[in-house]
């Protein structure tokens, strides 16, 4: 069982960046892969981010790909993602995410585990 709290949303201007944290309690961090989504009213959840047990290995859509940066350090048992260049689009209600799949790469969006979200709010 792992669970997972969200901390770093707010309030920024577009341009501005910010930076979320998603901190695990658990045994073996290191063998889930991580995932950060967002869902926006009225919009269906968007995976935005995610990355293996190592942090070797992720993956970004279009839509955020070269402004957004997903890292994690398993000795903090803790996952972050760093936004940069941010606009009115990206305001959402931010999750982490986290599935048991040990060593290998997951590309799905099946996660088991969630976080209670962080509100992120983009203005121009």
């Amino acid at each position: 069982q792992v669970q997972l709290v969200e901390s770093g949303g707010g309030s920024v201007q577009a341009g501005g960046s910010l930076r979320l944290s998603c901190a695990a309690s658990g045994p073996t961090f290191s063998s889930y892969v991580l995932a950060w989504f967002r869902q926006a009213p009225g919009k269906e959840r968007e995976l935005v981010a995610n990355i293996n047990w190592n942090g070797g290995r992720a993956a970004y859509p279009d839509s955020v790909k070269g402004r957004f940066t997903i890292s994690r350090d398993n000795a903090k048992n803790t996952v972050f993602l760093q936004m940069n260049s941010l606009t009115p689009e990206d305001t959402a209600v931010y999750y982490c995410a986290a599935k048991y799949y040990g060593l290998t790469w997951y590309g799905g969006e099946d996660y088991d585990y969630w976080g209670q979200g962080t509100q992120v709010t983009v203005s121009s």
